[in-house]
């Protein structure tokens, strides 16, 4: 269970450096430097995850985050209006999500060699 939370930790970063994106600039370094750190950290911690949690589940649960959430976010914060068949599709996304999160076991791995802890 650590390491699916370490994973959603990575997502959440993931979708601050992409929300980032649309301020960044050199002209404003602390934007910047927090859009950065954001990227940084949410590899940082997607490194961690992939330790207790198969690599391709991993990255696509956290991508579909990273997509969902960033997407979330410009309809609720910037005010952009998603078409109804976008939503069906970020849904689709969200499914996917939870579908690969309810199907992976959850316990040690099975392979020695994936446990560096």
């Amino acid at each position: 269970m650590k390491h699916w939370l370490l994973l959603l930790v990575a997502a959440g970063f993931e979708v601050g450096w992409v929300v980032g994106l649309r301020g960044f600039s050199l002209a404003r370094p602390g934007w910047a430097a927090a859009t950065i750190a954001s990227y940084l950290l949410s590899f940082v911690f997607l490194a961690l995850a992939v330790r207790g949690i198969p690599l391709g589940v991993a990255y696509a649960v956290w991508t579909g985050i990273g997509v969902v959430g960033a997407f979330a976010y410009g309809a609720a914060a910037l005010n952009e209006r998603p078409a109804p068949l976008q939503l069906v599709f970020a849904g689709i996304v969200l499914a996917g999500v939870i579908g690969l999160y309810a199907t992976t076991p959850h316990g040690p791995p099975a392979n020695p060699s994936q446990a560096s802890e």
